[in-house]
Parts: structure tokens; C-alpha cells; sequence
């Protein structure tokens, strides 16, 4: 009997581990070669574990819901035939992942151990405490941790009063993956840019001390600060209980988010309390568009082999005018802007389950309008089948959603942190539209849509923000169509 370790797949530059959702396959079950095992979730994107063997599947070393580190032996298949050990797994033993659960302690506590005889050790030893303190969720406060938050503050050697610290942007002001690595790139930055809430207690304190100020004893009041902080404590209370106040009757049903609802949610929350959001509206005339895809599409797809839809020559025109105007291109570090070099332009694209997901085209603006067309449609067709690699819903710069396709003619978007703009696209309407002649102005019947953009107005003004917009409407109005492609 030949057995086959499995190996958790690597799934991009970034990831170092994903989580269990559930498994396809049972214990004793007969798989296929290219079946799928399990389905697991990274924070970016859920995707599906193929096995690359037949055989009846024998163990399964980790359960749903647990934390799995990228290469760690995840089940055991019986493949038949002679004993043969599989030529990825030969290095990994099959008790490691079943025996620990917590390997990244197990590193740190081996490393700290092969290294004894090296001078000044003894100052590094108590970091294997404080990870697996950290990791196993012993705390003194009551504050929740994602696993992956845990695995790199033990990673990094921080103490659970360091962690209890962080001021997080997550919802309840949850510490989140990336709250914590912009911590650690530059804490007095982050701590400077997250302390903004705080700002608007302080003048509530102020006035109190300029009246008690004249008083020849200032110790009485001194105690009577915590009487006045009682009313400031007790304020969120009504905010952060919204749920259970709701009414619910005997034909209601209650419904619980699931992963990806829930990573989406606080993503827009934070969004709205990170950025001051501007939007601005432009109307185009995109009859040119319209009349030459109508002229080209059939001989497009016969040549290409991919259909031509509108969202690529959106893309370029975006792509073209971040060109004119690369501020728009940036995002927002503390006191700091980082100018992006690459035009990396996500588009939201909906999935069945009725989430959405924003796969990253990558240097959009080094692409021709084919390799726009048939990034746009391999990307849309894998992410409706959760077939998306990590890294590839990752680093935009600048992202458009279609709002046209559900019908609506314009729509508000919100900014894809931690990017700075982003656009909406209506649905393409005729309308009667006054357009002028060298013989003079003349009503017409022609195709009009709205495009918006909404914009993080710390650093992108109205005039820029304008502009920008519409300079991407004069590339769709003054499309050639004559255009070849």
C-alpha cells in the first residue's frame, strides 16, 4: 500500500497560511486525480485544494476551521500499488502537523534552543513565551485576535501588553493583519495616524481645567475625573448594541454572515472612517464606442477566440488618464504619500454567492486593448469559479466597478483601501443629446452614461479629482471608430 501526503498548496508570494472551510471528501472516500479535497480561505480569496493523485483518502490531519501553515501535510491517500513516498512530501513526517498545533511557536522554541551557545541569548529567551502565550489566546484582556495577527506579533516577539496597545481599524476596533504590519514598518506613524478619534475627547477635559485652574487646591478635581469620564465611556454603549435592539418576529429569519461577508463588511467600514469621501459625476457621449464594438465584436471573436465587452476599453481610458495624472495613482501612509509606479486597475466583479471580489489587472497600461480583453475575461470567469490565486486580488492601485450592469445608471462607490479613487460605471442609455455641427447645434438620439468617482479627499482635491474624471470621459467621447485592433 503506497500512501500519498498531500501537501497545503502555495498559493502566492504573500500567503503563509489559510483556513479549513470544509472538506469534500471523507475519510475512506475513493478520489479522483484533480478532485477537489477541501476548500480553504486565505484573507484575500477562498479557493479549492485538488488532489493531484487517485486513491481512497485514509487520514485527515487537520479539521474545518483550524489555521493551516502553507506546506504542512493535510491528509493522507492511499494510492494502492507499492509503498512509494510522494517527491514533494519526503521531507515533511506525517506526525508534525497532527502532533502540534502551534508551529510557529516550534520554530521560535527550536531556533531559541539550537542557538544556546551564542552570547547575549539569554535576553532572547523569553520571546518563545510570549508567542505561545500570544498564540494559544492566553490574555489578560479581553480583546479578540485573528490567528494570523497572533502568528506574526509572535513572529515579531511582542509582549501581549505591546499587542493590547496597538490601536486597531478593524470593527470594535479589532487589530487587523494589516493594522499591525503598517505598525511595525513605522509604530510613531501609525500610532500618530490612528489616534485621530481620541483628538475629539480632549477638548470635553479642557474647559474643566482652565475653571479649576484658579482654585487654590487642584486635587479635588483631580478626583473627580473619573465621575467625569463615566458619560464618555457609556456613549458607545448604545452604538455598539444596534443588533440586539432589532425587533425580531416569528416569520423572521436570521441569517449569519459567512467568511467572506464578514472580511467585506469591515472592509467598508473601515474605508468610510479612513477616508473623507468626495464623489464627482460626469456624463460622456460614448455613441463611438457603442457603434464600433457593434462593428468589430463578431470579427474580434472570431480572430481572438474572446469576447469584446465595454470593461477593457473602460480600463484603458482609466489606464491612459492616470497617466496625465499620477496623483491620482497613490496611496496614503501617516503623513506620507506613496506615488504607485505600476497602473494596477482592480474591477469588482460580483460572484454568485452575491459577494463580491476585486481581481487586480497588473501594469494595465503596458497592455494593448486584446491583452485587456482577455485579462478581463480570465480573471471574471475564475473568480465566479473561486479559482483566483491570492496574489492576484492583491496590490491595486486604482479600482472601477460596473453598476451599469445591474441597470443603475450611477452609483457612490467606496474607496478599495488602501487605494485613493475609484470609479463607477453606469448603464449606457440613449438619450436625446444636443450636439453641435459646423452647420450648428442639432438634437440628436445618442448613447449616454454616467461615470463617478469617488475620491479619499485628504490628499486628492475637487480640482483634481474633477479633472481626472473628466479627462477619462474625453478618451471614451473621442474614441476612433475606425479604431483596429
Amino acid at each position: 500500500m503506497a500512501k500519498y501526503q498531500l501537501l497545503l498548496p502555495k498559493m502566492g508570494e504573500s500567503v503563509a497560511e489559510a483556513t479549513i472551510i470544509k472538506w469534500s471528501k471523507a475519510v475512506g472516500d475513493m478520489i479522483e486525480a484533480d478532485e477537489t479535497v477541501m476548500e480553504i480561505a486565505t484573507d484575500k480569496v477562498d479557493s479549492e485544494v485538488p488532489s493531484p493523485v487517485s486513491g481512497k483518502l485514509l487520514e485527515q490531519l487537520c479539521g474545518e476551521n483550524e489555521v493551516v501553515q502553507v506546506g504542512s501535510v493535510i491528509a493522507i491517500i492511499d494510492t494502492g500499488g507499492e509503498e512509494e513516498k510522494s517527491e514533494v512530501a519526503a521531507p515533511v513526517a506525517v506526525e508534525a502537523p497532527v502532533a502540534e498545533p502551534g508551529p510557529v511557536a516550534e520554530v521560535i522554541e527550536e531556533t531559541v534552543a539550537a542557538a544556546q551557545n551564542i552570547p547575549g541569548i539569554e535576553q532572547l529567551q523569553p520571546k518563545p513565551i510570549v508567542a505561545q502565550e500570544i498564540i494559544e489566546g492566553n490574555r489578560s484582556s479581553g480583546r479578540f485576535y485573528s490567528p494570523l495577527v497572533k502568528n506574526i506579533a509572535a513572529q515579531e516577539g511582542f509582549t501581549l501588553e505591546e499587542l493590547d496597545q496597538i490601536p486597531g481599524t478593524g470593527a470594535e476596533g479589532r487589530l487587523t493583519k494589516d493594522d499591525l504590519l503598517n505598525y511595525i514598518q513605522n509604530p510613531a506613524a501609525y500610532k500618530a495616524a490612528n489616534a485621530q478619534p481620541k483628538s475629539v475627547e480632549q477638548p470635553k477635559e479642557e474647559p474643566k481645567v482652565i475653571e479649576i485652574a484658579p482654585e487654590p487646591v487642584q486635587a479635588e478635581p483631580v478626583k473627580q475625573e473619573p465621575v467625569v469620564q463615566k458619560p464618555v465611556e457609556q456613549a458607545p454603549q448604545p452604538e455598539a448594541k444596534p443588533a440586539p435592539a432589532v425587533s425580531v418576529s416569528g416569520g423572521d429569519e436570521i441569517i449569519e454572515m459567512d467568511r467572506m461577508r464578514r472580511l467585506i463588511a469591515d472592509h467598508m467600514v473601515m474605508s468610510k472612517q479612513t477616508s473623507p469621501h468626495v464623489t464627482s459625476f460626469i456624463e460622456a457621449d460614448v455613441t463611438n464606442i457603442v457603434q464600433w464594438r457593434e462593428k468589430v465584436k463578431n470579427a474580434f471573436e472570431k480572430k481572438e477566440g474572446e469576447k469584446i465587452t465595454f470593461t477593457p476599453i473602460f480600463i484603458e481610458a482609466v489606464a491612459r488618464a492616470i497617466r496625465d495624472f499620477p496623483f491620482v495613482n497613490v496611496s496614503v501612509s501617516g503623513n506620507q504619500i506613496i506615488k504607485k509606479a505600476n497602473i494596477n486597475i482592480g474591477m469588482a466583479t460580483a460572484l454568485p454567492s452575491g459577494n463580491l471580489i476585486v481581481p487586480v489587472i497588473k501594469k494595465a497600461d503596458e497592455l494593448n486593448l486584446v491583452g485587456l480583453t482577455k485579462a478581463v475575461n480570465d480573471l471574471a470567469n475564475r473568480a465566479r469559479n473561486n479559482k483566483l490565486l491570492p496574489d492576484e486580488v492583491k496590490d491595486g492601485t486604482f479600482t472601477i466597478t460596473n453598476v451599469g450592469s445591474f441597470g443603475n445608471v450611477m452609483g457612490t462607490p467606496i474607496i478599495n483601501q488602501p487605494q485613493v479613487a475609484i470609479l463607477a460605471v453606469g448603464a449606457i442609455k440613449k438619450k436625446p443629446a444636443v450636439i453641435e455641427t459646423p452647420q450648428g447645434d442639432m438634437i440628436a438620439i445618442r448613447h449616454m452614461m454616467f461615470l463617478s468617482l469617488s475620491y479619499d479627499h485628504r490628499v486628492v482635491d475637487g480640482a483634481l479629482g474633477g479633472t481626472f474624471l473628466r479627462r477619462i470621459a474625453d478618451y471614451l467621447e473621442k474614441w476612433d471608430i475606425n479604431r483596429t485592433v
